[in-house]
């Protein structure tokens, strides 16, 4: 865009002048920096090269020259994405994506592990700890956060519902295993045509629609968990009403630490230990309190409220073998499968992709390159492990990646190398936290109102800082008290409202699609966000200055170089 290029100064590029590292604005010491959070509206400015490979027109169909690029670019970084570990910054991450990923992978998969009896924890657990592995230790992407997601337990319970209508339904795992397959083969040859350079018409516009849709379905999810219980609580509805106020302390305990570190009170690492253990506090404390406290409150103790199913370490639901023989489907439904794995392939190519492009967001200034063609061939070897030992398939995590690339921030510092702002060790993050979860996985966290109000925290947190949520703020607020500086002062108010309606109705329409037995096709409405915004709205009255303040690239340009640049 026009304004994010005048907005970045440009320098020599790190490949081609190796001795000549750019540093980082340095930051103003007065401020408290480490605890502010990098505005998602306004492109901060960051490093950028001259020395940009220049764009190809169209598509690059060179055989895996993207995944070879991402390789040469990526490997002379990867004893430091080890090294960069040992950090305390590590500490705090891990303890939030334990209760940011694996947690909710469980809770999204209930209704899935309810309706089919195919799955149980223990499938969703090694499927989040195979994700955490390979691309922790393969990748190029390691901020990245892989795990079975609320999109995916909505396809696969989809896919149980159309089958079973039909008299001759196959067996279902043997079905899945064959839509992972193909789906698979599509992220295979993807990956090898370069077709992650697609997502350089990827703006903020696709990324906080779909984001938004993602932060409805977190508390959709919550409130599920909890109505659900009134028809299953061997007590009546009195365990319901308990998981309910559970679900309400910590919803309010957890936004209670996120205004406390942001405010002015306390000392400053008093206030950074709340942003960064208020959410895990807050959930293992209400725990403490059911599991002690509580239990001696008369009726909070008799109401037994609902806690997850657990069954034995490593043994896969309904006692079969973990070994699915995808390969004995009779040859009319490896044809049906196909559609379905298709569907499949465009909900990963959008969803992880984005996630990757929002974990390393303009406001994450990164020095290590990307690698999408990579990581997307890697998605497919997941992809396909997954169909071959009957687990959910993982993908990348929305909000979870921007959430783990924020609690690794360390921000105002700079350092002689100009490191990588957010430092990760996914690796041992991954390894320590998913493995200690596989054996013991409600250790934490098994009462369902907990989880419940995990999920409206997320939720709401997400809504929060969603770029959907700050224009429909900045109509409603009152002008005299807008700051002079405000980017969205130069747009008309009319535009403003015409460009949240355009993603209001493509949130809308993909809520909507969920809600039927035709939400195996909602990942299509999804991706029909990029070309509505590369072909239509241009079309409506909006000036170039407009849409550049509106919309603009989801990363930085030193992270889009990897796909060719953005438009």
């Amino acid at each position: 865009m026009e304004n994010d290029s005048q907005a970045v100064t440009r320098v020599p590029s790190i490949e081609a002048q190796p001795q000549s590292i750019p540093q980082f604005t340095q930051l103003s010491p007065t401020k408290d920096l480490d605890l502010l959070e990098p505005s998602r509206t306004v492109t901060p400015s960051v490093r950028s090269f001259d020395a940009v490979p220049p764009r190809r027109s169209g598509w690059d169909l060179r055989p895996f020259h993207g995944m070879i690029t991402d390789v040469r670019r990526r490997l002379p970084y990867y004893w430091s994405d080890w090294k960069d570990a040992w950090t305390y910054r590590v500490i705090p991450a891990t303890a939030m994506i334990f209760f940011a990923n694996i947690l909710p992978g469980i809770a999204f998969s209930l209704d899935l592990i309810e309706t089919t009896n195919q799955y149980g924890v223990t499938e969703v657990l090694l499927s989040s700890f195979m994700a955490a592995f390979i691309f922790s230790v393969f990748a190029c992407q390691p901020l990245a956060i892989a795990g079975v997601t609320g999109p995916i337990t909505v396809l696969n319970k989809t896919i149980y519902d159309i089958l079973k209508t039909h008299s001759d339904a196959p067996n279902y795992l043997h079905f899945i295993g064959w839509v992972y397959l193909w789906a698979a083969i599509l992220h295979w040859i993807a990956a090898i045509f370069n077709a992650a350079n697609f997502l350089r018409y990827v703006t903020r516009f696709s990324c906080d629609t779909f984001g938004f849709y993602v932060s409805w379905v977190y508390l959709q999810y919550g409130v599920q968990v909890l109505t659900r219980q009134f028809s299953e609580s061997p007590s009546g509805s009195e365990g319901a009403y308990v998981s309910i106020i559970l679900a309400l302390i910590l919803l309010t305990a957890g936004h209670l630490f996120v205004a406390a570190a942001q405010s002015t009170f306390f000392h400053r690492i008093v206030r950074r230990f709340f942003a960064d253990y208020g959410m895990p506090i807050s959930g293992t404390v209400i725990e403490a309190l059911l599991h002690s406290g509580l239990a001696y409150w008369g009726r909070f103790n008799a109401s037994n409220p609902a806690t997850l199913p657990t069954a034995g370490a490593f043994n896969p639901a309904g006692g079969r073998e973990w070994l699915v023989r995808f390969w004995e489907l009779p040859a009319k439904w490896v044809g049906i499968a196909f559609p379905f794995g298709l569907v499949l392939f465009i909900l990963f190519f959008f969803d992880h992709n984005v996630s990757s492009l929002i974990a390393q967001g303009s406001e994450f200034p990164l020095r290590k390159p990307p690698g999408f063609h990579w990581d997307f061939f890697w998605l497919g070897i997941t992809t396909f492990i997954a169909g071959l030992i009957g687990v959910p398939a993982p993908n990348g995590l929305i909000p979870q990646a921007p959430m783990h690339t924020q609690s690794l921030v360390v921000m105002g510092l700079k350092t002689k190398y100009d490191e990588e702002v957010g430092v990760s060790a996914d690796g041992e993050k991954a390894l320590g936290g998913v493995r200690e979860g596989v054996e013991h996985p409600v250790a934490v966290v098994e009462q369902r109102g907990v989880l419940a109000g995990l999920f409206w925290f997320m939720g709401t947190d997400a809504l929060r800082g969603s770029g959907v949520t700050a224009k429909f703020l900045y109509l409603i607020q009152d002008d005299s008290l807008v700051p002079l500086h405000e980017p969205l002062r130069k747009v008309r108010p009319s535009m403003i409202w015409l460009f949240l309606a355009i993603e209001l109705v493509g949130f809308g329409a993909t809520m909507a699609i969920t809600q039927t037995i035709a939400a195996i096709g909602f990942p299509i409405v999804i991706f029909l966000l990029i070309p509505i915004r590369t072909h239509v709205i241009p079309l409506l009255p909006f000036t170039l200055e407009e849409l550049a303040i509106l919309d603009g690239p989801t990363a930085s340009p030193f992270t889009m170089e990897s796909v060719g640049g953005s438009i």
